[in-house]
């Protein structure tokens, strides 16, 4: 019967466990810390992943006259943004993008930073 008991409250505890792991990382990547805009050039964009294939991106930021370009890495988490990004690839675009802070893996995106939208400029 004591081996029933702690049989019993050792899943309870594991349940437990894994149903706030899970509540972390629905509001880590449902809560956005900040939200903007960057332009610039696409310089890569690819999925890359073992086992959680997820969308990476390098955006060349245009720089004042002088300045160094700076670079912007971001992650895409839906297929329908990722297709607009490769049809965007040369061209001058505006990525909307939601800082997600504390994102306990790295299955969901290699960055904090996920767009969720973009425009071309030019």
């Amino acid at each position: 019967m004591v081996v029933k008991k702690i049989i019993i409250s050792f899943g309870l505890l594991v349940v437990l466990a894994v149903a706030i792991f899970a509540g972390y990382t629905w509001i880590t990547l449902n809560w956005s810390y900040s939200k903007g805009e960057r332009a610039g050039y696409i310089q890569k964009f690819s999925q890359k992943g073992w086992l959680c294939k997820t969308w990476e991106g390098e955006l060349q930021m245009i720089p004042v006259p002088g300045a160094v370009p700076e670079k912007f890495l971001f992650s895409v988490r839906g297929d329908n943004v990722a297709n607009k990004l490769n049809s965007a690839m040369g061209k001058k675009v505006s990525l909307y993008y939601e800082q997600h802070k504390g994102v306990p893996t790295k299955c969901f995106g290699e960055t904090e930073y996920y767009v969720t939208d973009m425009k071309i400029i030019e």
